[in-house]
This record gives structure tokens, C-alpha cells and sequence, in this order.
């Protein structure tokens, strides 16, 4: 198929998905009227109801001084509330001191202005459960917020949850000030043999150790008791659940993630705010894996891993568990300080798919958009539209699609004779991860180390990629490395180094109508797969003389229209 084919092919998908988008807008009004304008591929998703049932949990002999534990109230009055026939259990203004908190059906947990849930740092409070732990299956400690198999449930209100992540996470010194790191080690806990990773005890420290022992004779649940103070959970754990609400709460201060929805089906989180300070570790903001029917809206988030992030299992756990992250509509949303704004991986091995992104800010975020795998996970990125992005001092790259994360690989871009690079190739297999029709519109940014990063593998391309509209300042420009059928159509690139574009083994490469500075070198080309070219609405006689062709490059690589 030749260039312009594939430009058409290209352009085609586009229109495509974007009519389906359109034709499916106002699908699900009836969760919330205000997303009735998202373009949402899914069937309607219904916000949970309730009966107007309240038990308040100072009827079950709760204390709001925030030092009595009230770990059977909030049980009592969440199971009388469920075998009711549901209602909302009332959070009234209070201090309130609990240990995990257990949802059953049909029960709306609801934060009255003032109420703060803190949980408890005494690990003997959380009972140890098979769960997941980074998409893989591992026993850990309860989630402090904590359902599984229910329907029908929500958090709701205007007031704060707080995980005391600092009982169980370690913190790594080039994360703090000197100050900050003098104040932690005063605090207690423990360092280990290299002196830059603190640890709250001795056996949060050691306990990764223990757990491998017990994981290689696949030991009994109770048996990892031995590592609890290292087996910290996410704060909010939601597993094979359906018809979820989190509307309106502040959750801070995770163990681990935040929030976790695993498995579960139409769920809705709006208006809530996720904290966690920007040196916790594993400090995910909101973590959507295997997950079908899910709208994020109107939410903030400032943590200390990525901010949202969709997942489906890591590796061959998540192939063979074969459930999807898809039909996701997010809008409205800011992320301040996370490791990436919005987050696509690693663990995607299960495939994500039908995802549409609106209207958001990242302010600071270290990268943008992120898509992120690596060989060995499998799965299959795809049919992900994202439009209207405004990103503000982006530390890394304000668009990030790599196949090699984890892994440093060094491209030749001069075409160097003596690189290892695409030697021992492996085959395609179903550990081969794939990115492919990936739509971005209306991006702007301004600030980033990176303007636009994209890194398939030698054997798997990363294909039908498309940003239109967009405007991007950058200390450098935009790379594609092992990437097939990528266009930039009406670009402003804007980098303080030249080249513009870096090119290697990549081919239909399409830009149109690009505006970048007027630098002796506008782009440069390597390695012997570079082909197919086009450049369209450039003054052919001085766009010419600014193309360097590494020496495995044929002059044709490249089309000037």
C-alpha cells in the first residue's frame, strides 16, 4: 500500500471512531446530566439509588474524638443499613478512628461536612486477603475500604479519608529535602544497607524477602502474617463489583493506591479529590483495571505515582484472565503532581480498548499523556480518543508512548555501524504488546523536556497514532522510533533544540501544515526501515535543504508536496 493509502486509511479510522463517538453521545444521561455530551461506547450506566433510609453510626455507639477505634459501629450500622434493603450510613462531623471498613449491598457510606475517617496504623487491625498486588495476585493486608461481589454502593458527601499511609510505605531519600529527610529519620523507623530508603520498621523492610520465600511453595494465607507490616494495601479496594458511586469525598494518604476498582462494571467517580503526598510510594492516584463501563469526571488529583491510570492484569495472569479495561469516559479533570496525568499501563496485558478523554489539565505532572509496556506484557492498546488537553510544565514528555519501559536502549540515531540495537530480535508472540488507533486533538502544552516520545519495538510497531491541533513548547522536539502510519497535521512544535522531528526505522510518516522555528535542521532520519516520508504545506525549496538523512536512509525516504 502506497503513502497516500495510507494516509486515507488513516484519516478514515479517524472519521470513523469520531462518528461513533458522536453517534453514541447522550447514551447515558441517566447517570449524570452533565455527561450526557461525552461520547461514551457502552450501554447505559444507571447512578446507584437508595432507599431514604439513614443509619447514623453514633446510633451504633461511634466517638468522634479521634482516638476511640470504631471499627463495629461502622460494621453495625453498615449491616442493618444492607439488610434493610439499603440506605445511607451517616457520617456525622467527628473525628472517627476505625479499622477496615467492609461494604455489603446496596449501602451509601456518606460524609456530612466536617467528618474526617482516619484509619488505624495498628497492622493487627487488617486481616490478611488474597487480592492483587501491581495486576499480579498476591495475599495482602485488607483494604481499609473494602468490597467484593456487592452491587449497589457508594461513598458520598463532602468529607475526608484518610488511609495513615505513612504506617506502611517507605520513602526513598532523593524524593525529600535534606530538611524533610532529617525530619523522617527523627521520627523512628529504620534505613536500609545503602542509607537511602527509609522504612518504617524493620519488618516493612525485610518483608519482601519473607514474602518471596512463602510465594515459591505457594504458602498458606495465614502463613504470611510474618510480612504484614510490608504487605500494605490500596486504600480503597473495590473487587467484582457493579453499579459503583464515589461522589464528593477527599481521599488521601493511601497505603498504596488509592483507588482500585478491579473487575467491577459501571462505575461512576465524580467530583471527589485524591491526595497523596509526591514522594509516596506506589502513590497511584486512581487505578482503573479490567473495569467495563466507567465514567471519571470533575475530579482532582495531586499524588505521588500516576494520577489516572487504566490497567488489565500484568503478564500472562492478565492474558489468561482476559478481562478489558474499556468504555471509559473521562472529563473535566486536574491533575497537579503525579508521575503521569493520564496513565495507559504497564500492566495492560488483558488490552484496552474504547477509551475517550476530554477537557482535562495536567499542571506539573512528569509526563502528560502515557502510554507505557514492555515485552512480556501482551495485550493490545486501542480505539483511545483524546481531545481538548491543556498540560503546563511538564517536566518529561508532554506525549509518551514506549514500549521499553523499565528498560534502557540506546538508538542509533547517527546510524552507527557497531549498535546492538535490533539485534536478537524475538518473534511475534502473544507476549507482544501493541499499541495502535490512537487519536489526539486539541492538545496544547506549555513547558516540557519532551515534546512528543514515541518507542515501538523493532518486531511491533506502534500504529495509528494521529495528534491534530496541537501546540507544543519544549526543550526538544518529537521523536518516532519503530512507529508506522503516524500523522501531525496542523502542529505547532516548538522546541529550544533543533530538529523538530527525529525519525528512525519509521515509516508512512504524514505531516501537514507544521509550524516549527526557522532552524538550520528541521529533521533528521536514520536507520534502514525509514521510508514513506510525507511532508505537505512546506515551501519545498528551503524545507528541502533542512531534511538530514542518516547514511542508511535513501534520499526518497522522504516527500516533500
Amino acid at each position: 500500500m502506497d503513502g497516500t493509502c495510507l494516509r486515507n486509511a488513516n484519516v478514515c479510522n479517524y472519521l470513523l471512531l469520531s462518528l461513533i463517538l458522536f453517534f453514541f453521545a447522550g447514551v447515558f444521561a441517566e447517570a449524570n446530566v452533565e455527561a450526557k455530551n461525552l461520547p461514551f461506547v457502552a450501554a447505559n450506566i444507571k447512578e446507584p439509588k437508595f432507599p431514604a433510609k439513614t443509619f447514623n453510626i453514633t446510633d451504633y455507639d461511634a466517638i468522634g474524638d479521634g482516638q476511640t477505634k470504631n471499627t463495629d459501629a461502622f460494621a453495625k450500622a453498615i449491616n442493618e443499613c444492607s439488610q434493610a434493603g439499603g440506605g445511607q450510613v451517616i457520617v456525622p462531623a467527628g473525628l472517627w478512628l476505625t479499622g477496615p471498613i467492609i461494604f455489603k449491598s446496596n449501602v451509601n457510606l456518606h460524609l456530612e461536612v466536617g467528618a474526617m475517617i482516619l484509619f488505624s496504623s495498628h497492622f493487627e487491625d487488617y486481616p490478611l486477603v488474597k487480592t492483587t498486588w501491581e495486576c499480579l495476585p498476591q495475599v495482602r493486608c485488607i483494604s481499609p475500604i473494602y468490597a467484593e461481589s456487592v452491587e449497589n454502593i457508594a461513598i458520598t458527601g463532602s468529607g475526608i479519608i484518610d488511609g495513615y499511609g505513612q504506617a506502611w510505605r517507605a520513602v526513598k531519600k532523593d524524593k525529600l529535602t535534606e530538611p524533610q529527610w532529617k525530619k523522617l529519620l527523627a521520627s523512628g523507623g529504620v534505613l536500609d544497607i545503602s542509607g537511602n530508603m527509609w522504612w518504617p520498621s524493620e519488618g516493612a523492610m525485610h518483608g519482601q524477602a519473607i514474602v518471596d520465600k512463602l510465594d515459591k511453595r505457594n504458602a498458606a494465607t495465614e502463613e504470611y502474617a510474618a510480612a504484614k507490616q510490608y504487605l500494605r494495601p490500596v486504600l480503597v479496594g473495590l473487587r467484582n463489583c457493579k453499579n459503583v458511586l464515589l461522589d464528593g469525598p477527599t481521599f488521601q494518604n493511601s497505603p498504596g493506591w488509592n483507588i482500585h476498582p478491579m473487575l467491577c462494571e459501571n462505575v461512576i467517580i465524580r467530583n471527589v479529590n485524591v491526595r497523596n503526598p509526591w514522594y509516596s510510594q506506589n502513590g497511584d492516584g486512581l487505578d482503573v483495571e479490567s473495569c467495563k463501563n466507567v465514567i471519571i469526571e470533575k475530579c482532582t488529583f495531586d499524588v505521588g505515582d500516576d494520577a489516572i491510570c487504566m490497567k488489565s492484569g500484568k503478564n500472562e495472569y492478565g492474558r489468561k484472565r482476559g478481562r478489558a479495561t474499556e468504555n471509559v469516559a473521562i472529563q473535566d479533570c486536574v491533575v497537579y503532581h503525579g508521575h503521569g496525568g493520564f496513565v495507559v499501563g504497564s500492566e495492560m496485558s488483558g488490552c484496552v480498548r474504547d477509551v475517550y478523554v476530554r477537557n482535562c489539565l495536567f499542571i506539573g505532572t512528569d509526563v502528560g499523556i502515557r502510554f507505557k509496556t514492555t515485552r512480556g506484557r501482551g495485550g493490545i492498546v486501542e480505539n483511545i480518543y483524546i481531545q481538548d488537553i491543556r498540560m503546563k510544565d511538564i517536566p518529561g514528555e508532554a506525549v509518551l508512548f514506549t514500549m521499553y519501559y523499565g528498560d534502557r536502549v540506546t538508538i542509533p540515531m547517527d546510524d552507527e555501524a557497531d549498535s546492538d540495537y535490533g539485534k536478537n530480535v524475538p518473534v511475534v508472540s502473544e507476549e507482544t504488546p501493541q499499541f495502535q488507533n490512537i487519536y489526539m486533538e486539541n492538545i496544547v502544552c506549555d513547558g516540557a523536556a519532551k515534546a512528543v516520545y514515541i518507542q515501538g519495538l523493532p518486531e511491533m510497531a506502534i500504529k495509528n497514532i494521529s495528534l491534530e491541533d496541537a501546540v507544543i513548547f519544549a526543550q526538544t522536539g518529537t521523536t518516532c522510533i519503530e512507529a508506522e502510519n503516524i500523522t501531525f497535521k496542523n502542529c505547532k512544535i516548538t522546541p529550544a533544540i533543533s530538529p523538530a522531528f527525529k525519525l528512525y526505522n519509521s515509516r508512512n510518516i504524514f505531516l501537514e501544515n507544521i509550524t516549527s522555528p526557522d532552524s538550520a535542521e528541521f529533521m533528521k532520519l536514520a536507520g534502514d526501515k525509514t521510508s514513506a516520508v510525507e511532508l505537505k504545506g512546506f515551501n519545498m525549496a528551503d524545507i528541502s535543504k533542512k531534511i538530514k538523512f542518516g547514511k542508511k536512509v535513501r534520499p526518497d525516504a522522504v516527500i516533500i508536496k
